[in-house]
């Protein structure tokens, strides 16, 4: 069962059409990438399914369920976590407060913080440091981690390696293959190279419209449709 559908979902922004009669599924387990050129819809399509701008009705199906005229906290509540390009961490709380901010109940289940320690050990290490303070690295870290402090079922995740070191990337990956394995990611990604090494299927959106839907090793395998829809050589 998929855990994601979108059936022609349209999303406005002010006097602005973005996203036109989006559709596509998103199967449950692994990851699932979104690509395209810059500014074609990607942000729009996770903001849209994360409830943060309105679509459509009855466009946008969670395990089933449309939640297309839900607000965002109950969303979340339905175990989905959002991390966006700009991290959404707050600078001035020390990692621990930002980490507590993103349970349920102000506490930290051990178990799973010792895994989420395990997948970025750099957080224990600056555990009491505000997030201000940390590595462009460590911010998308911690931005992560608030997104998996607790089970979820789907995490949107919006450009994670932009503007990070190559170690961080490695370190990233490893983290999304090893939280894939209990959770569903929908990935938006520049970096193809990344993209394809975690992705099993995937969307490609251009100017608002999806483009292509398949399987990434058949999209990996057509170097043609990759420089047509992203510009890739």
């Amino acid at each position: 069962m998929s855990i994601v559908q979108l059936q022609d979902m349209t999303t406005n922004i002010g006097p602005y059409r973005i996203l036109h009669n989006v559709s596509f599924e998103v199967p449950t387990g692994g990851v699932f990438v979104l690509l395209g050129r810059n500014g074609a819809g990607k942000t729009t399509t996770l903001r849209s399914i994360m409830g943060l701008w309105q679509t459509s009705p009855k466009s946008v199906f969670f395990k089933g369920k449309d939640i297309s005229g839900l607000h965002t906290s109950e969303i979340a509540r339905m175990g989905v976590a959002y991390v966006p390009e700009n991290m959404g961490i707050f600078g001035g709380l020390t990692v621990e407060e930002n980490l507590r901010l993103a349970t349920t109940k102000g506490k930290f289940d051990k178990s799973r913080l010792s895994w989420v320690y395990q997948l970025f050990p750099a957080l224990e290490k600056f555990w009491h440091t505000k997030a201000a303070a940390l590595s462009g690295g460590q911010k998308q870290m911690l931005s992560v981690a608030r997104a998996v402090i607790e089970p979820r079922e789907l995490i949107l995740i919006d450009e994670p390696t932009k503007g990070l070191a190559p170690a961080i990337i490695a370190n990233m990956h490893d983290a999304f293959a090893e939280i894939s394995q209990t959770t569903t990611l929908i990935l938006v990604e520049q970096n193809f190279a990344f993209a394809r090494s975690l992705g099993n299927q995937l969307a490609v959106i251009d100017d608002g419209c999806v483009a292509y839907t398949g399987s990434m090793n058949a999209f990996e395998s057509d170097a043609e449709l990759q420089a047509r829809l992203l510009g890739v050589a």
